[in-house]
């Protein structure tokens, strides 16, 4: 009968299908017997790495240098190991509070799209582990948003929101690119003020509107004032270029016209009763 105890090495693989072939008669079928014994026990000569992962080589518990790609790819067995890391775009979010420039307590999330870079997985395994979110990223996040705010005014953080993600951005993948993570994106969401801050921001958006409101209203008195002072210019300038009109030719004979009508009334005859001077009329 076999001996149900597992053979503990090679040797007493060996001796066990000594004891049931009898001998090294049946080569081939001790062979496939040991072949088939080591795939069992995980002795495995290959190992296959899935899309968007990459293969760091523990061989007897220290990490070897290079990277096994996608694929399949050749080890020792029972010496090596191999750990499968994930390359592709992970995203993390981290919650964060900072202050402002301007001393006003902040909070927001930030979410940070991120890849292991592919050829450096073998050091980023051997110095930081799996774990390199909890050990890296967060923390670099938390310092990025602190330092970055602490630049700007509560009030620029919001109508500047595009340059201080920008600022982020940069600041986070210089931080993590010494680590061999690469940052892709990052998203910024609403950065959060204290109710005493919203309401002085509120009443201020109010108190300008009041004021643009009153440029405008004291713009239309002006524009209106500027049209009406323009129409008294144009009027004056009319009777100005009538009064220049009225020259002494003019007079002279709007007189001689006024005579001839006269002339043209009397009957020949002279007033019965005079009293004052008599009208000279010049007959040419």
């Amino acid at each position: 009968m076999y001996d149900k105890k597992q053979p503990q090495n090679v040797q007493e693989v060996i001796d066990m299908v000594k004891g049931v072939g009898g001998g090294f008669g049946k080569l081939p079928i001790i062979a496939g017997g040991l072949i088939l014994l080591l795939l069992l026990m995980g002795g495995t000569p290959w190992t296959i790495v899935g899309p968007g992962q990459r293969g760091v080589l523990v061989r007897l518990g220290a990490v070897q240098k290079g990277v096994f790609s996608e694929g399949l790819n050749f080890k020792m067995p029972f010496i090596d190991s191999v750990v499968k890391v994930n390359v592709q775009v992970q995203k993390n979010e981290a919650r964060a509070e900072a202050a402002s420039k301007d001393l006003q307590i902040i909070s927001t999330v930030m979410a940070t799209n991120y890849h292991l870079i592919p050829e450096a997985v073998d050091e980023v395994y051997q110095k930081i582990g799996a774990a390199f979110e909890d050990k890296i990223i967060q923390p670099a996040v938390q310092e990025v948003i602190k330092s970055v705010t602490a630049k700007y005014t509560a009030e620029e953080l919001i109508t500047k929101r595009g340059e201080v993600k920008s600022a982020i951005r940069a600041e986070l993948s210089d931080r993590l690119a010494v680590f061999n993570i690469k940052v892709v994106e990052v998203s910024v969401a609403d950065f959060n003020f204290s109710k005493t801050f919203n309401d002085a921001i509120e009443a201020k958006q109010v108190a300008e509107q009041q004021v643009a409101k009153s440029k405008n209203e004291l713009e239309r008195i002006k524009v209106e004032n500027e049209q009406k002072i323009s129409m008294a210019k144009a009027e004056a300038e009319g009777l100005k270029i009538q009064r220049q009109e009225i020259t002494e030719q003019l007079l002279k004979l709007r007189e001689i016209e006024n005579q001839k009508k006269a002339i043209e009334k009397w009957d020949g005859k002279l007033p019965s009763v005079t009293g004052g001077a008599m009208p000279f009329i010049q007959v040419k």
